[in-house]
């Protein structure tokens, strides 16, 4: 199961994955968070992940996953914020997004609203993050 939304205030797509999410859904998961992305194309645009309730994915939702992020990249992302609470989900991230690239624009937060400020903050490199 998943959410997405759009802050075009701040240029931030805010999405949630609960559960464990199978292929078909991951593929219409990407495809629908694509689209959303497209939308702030041009501008400096931001992701918050709300992950705390997703379950480590299988190689193929992991590889989509990976994808996705490589998007990112390509449509313009600068920041992206993570919000786990599980060590396991977020090891398995911490290799997609070493494998994708995008590691070096995405920051881990346990709370939603400290993810939501290191988003919205105009300093280029806070380090408030833990």
């Amino acid at each position: 199961m998943y959410k997405i939304d759009t802050d075009v205030t701040h240029n931030i797509v805010v999405f949630r994955l609960n559960g464990m999410v199978q292929i078909d859904e991951m593929e219409q998961f990407a495809r629908d968070l694509q689209q959303t992305a497209m939308t702030l194309q041009g501008r400096p645009i931001k992701v918050q992940a709300d992950v705390r309730g997703f379950k480590p994915a299988a190689p193929e939702v992991a590889d989509m996953i990976r994808d996705v992020q490589e998007f990112g990249l390509r449509l313009g992302v600068v920041r992206i914020a993570e919000v786990v609470e599980s060590d396991v989900v977020a090891l398995q991230l911490n290799r997609i997004a070493r494998e994708s690239g995008s590691h070096h624009i995405l920051r881990r937060f346990w709370d939603e609203e400290a993810a939501r400020e290191w988003l919205i903050d105009p300093a280029p490199d806070s380090s408030d993050a833990p």
